[in-house]
């Protein structure tokens, strides 16, 4: 096939796992509207008062079939990644398309596989979601066409700097949905208690420990990402640092997330102010992304808009 084959096909590769990823977010709504209308009535052991439980074996096998279909987008969104690179005959990273729908599949797979130790199924309704945004955003305002590398761009230093930094935002966006559940979930108990859906997910401190983890296992990928720009930046422009929007950006949120990870091992701050301080960090991240891509100014606004 030419580059305009690879190019409709990776296409629709990606529509096709937006449908797949939607069916997922219905799989998944189901099963917690069927764990809502379906609950297990049991007797206390004193008096005659009753007490209604979630029996969550009635929706086992639709959680089990929501599952797989986020496993089959994603699958699918990777072979609509590689083609677009194919298409154009290197990595699919060079705008701000491509870096989302690689984002959003990055994203997946850093669920995907916490899923393999965690129990985070429930995660998977707000996930689907998140990734259909993603997605949705990429095709219809961030499209470009596939074309050539801008000179700046070719360089070893693309595979390795973008690479990194795509990686660690998936992860890091993982921990914040963690951190924004945490405080959702520590809100409805100060309120008076969770109510009958909350109580299947993991309490508080182990979202606290899971985003944490996340954190710490990411932090020094993205440090090594920062390390890496400032080295292709000296190879491309003959400087390390200039204080360019992305790379002060990328910088502040290097500090935020070391503060992040300073204020729980020395200071031991956990629950809601390590959150708070997470989805700062996670903002930052955003903001990089959004903004200073689109509307910014310097060497790195490769947007294509």
């Amino acid at each position: 096939m030419n580059a305009k084959n690879w190019a409709y096909l990776s296409n629709y590769f990606v529509y096709s796992s937006m449908v797949v990823y939607t069916l997922a977010f219905f799989a998944h709504a189901y099963e917690t509207a069927m764990s809502l209308r379906n609950p297990e009535v049991a007797e206390k052991s004193e008096g005659n008062l009753l007490t209604k439980t979630l029996d969550f074996t009635k929706t086992e096998k639709i959680a089990r079939i929501a599952t797989a279909l986020m496993m089959l987008g994603t699958a699918l969104l990777f072979v609509g990644v590689v083609a677009r690179g194919i298409s154009a005959s290197r990595v699919p990273w060079s705008n701000m398309y491509e870096f989302s729908i690689t984002g959003a599949l990055a994203f997946c797979i850093a669920y995907l596989f916490t899923l393999r130790k965690y129990d985070l199924r429930w995660l998977g309704l707000p996930i689907s979601i998140v990734v259909l945004l993603i997605l949705g955003t990429a095709i219809t305002v961030l499209y470009r066409p596939s074309a050539p590398l801008v000179p700046a761009l070719k360089s070893t230093w693309l595979v390795i700097h973008v690479s990194a930094a795509i990686i660690s935002g998936g992860v890091f966006f993982l921990a914040n949905v963690i951190s924004g559940m945490y405080l959702w979930l520590d809100s409805i108990e100060k309120r008076g208690g969770r109510n009958p859906w909350a109580k299947r997910l993991p309490d508080l401190e182990t979202l606290d420990q899971l985003a944490y983890r996340l954190v710490a296992f990411v932090f020094p990928l993205w440090t090594f990402a920062v390390i890496a720009g400032a080295i292709w930046a000296e190879h491309a422009w003959g400087r390390y640092w200039g204080w360019d929007p992305k790379e002060t950006w990328a910088f502040i949120t290097w500090v935020a997330y070391a503060a992040y990870l300073h204020a729980r091992v020395t200071v031991g701050w956990k629950g809601r102010r390590a959150a708070w301080l997470c989805l700062f960090a996670g903002s930052t991240f955003i903001f990089n992304y959004v903004y200073v891509n689109v509307w910014g100014t310097g060497k790195h606004t490769y947007s294509g808009l």
